[in-house]
């Protein structure tokens, strides 16, 4: 994976929510890769975008959990991080949504989500997601697999 790292210098990269957990709770598995990668995005060679959907995906167990210092943590990360955009989900993004449900069968979040990474016209999709492969309309990397 470490050639991948190379791979999103100067680029816009759609974070997905897997890598965005696996990094702030420091994945065993992914943590080293994860710590590089976001070492560059925080010294700018790369801009990562995320949609506000983001927000509620990921809070949502932690508040479950009564973890609110971790959902605090991922509040703060996606709201006050320079280097990463929030994207707000508007109409073009909510039909490319649709589009893409329809034709892949994907989950409306990983719909959303994918559809955003068009709108802004994202270099990489950044995933865990292997199913996320198939989606032919982006470059779609995974941690596991580049």
């Amino acid at each position: 994976m470490s050639g991948a790292i190379e791979k999103f210098d100067n680029k816009a990269v759609y974070l997905d929510t897997a890598p965005l957990i696996y990094y702030l709770e420091e994945n065993a598995s992914h943590i080293n890769y994860l710590d590089q990668l976001f070492k560059k995005n925080e010294v700018g060679e790369f801009i990562f975008y995320t949609s506000v959907v983001t927000i509620a995906e990921v809070l949502t167990l932690p508040i479950r959990q009564g973890n609110l210092a971790l959902a605090d943590q991922y509040q703060y990360f996606l709201s006050e991080t320079e280097t990463l955009k929030l994207i707000p989900v508007n109409i073009t993004i909510a039909r490319l949504a649709a589009d893409l449900r329809a034709k892949y069968g994907i989950r409306m979040p990983d719909a959303i989500y994918l559809a955003t990474a068009l709108e802004i016209k994202a270099d990489w999709f950044l995933t865990n997601d292997i199913a996320l492969k198939k989606i032919k309309e982006l470059n779609v990397i995974t941690l596991a697999h580049g």
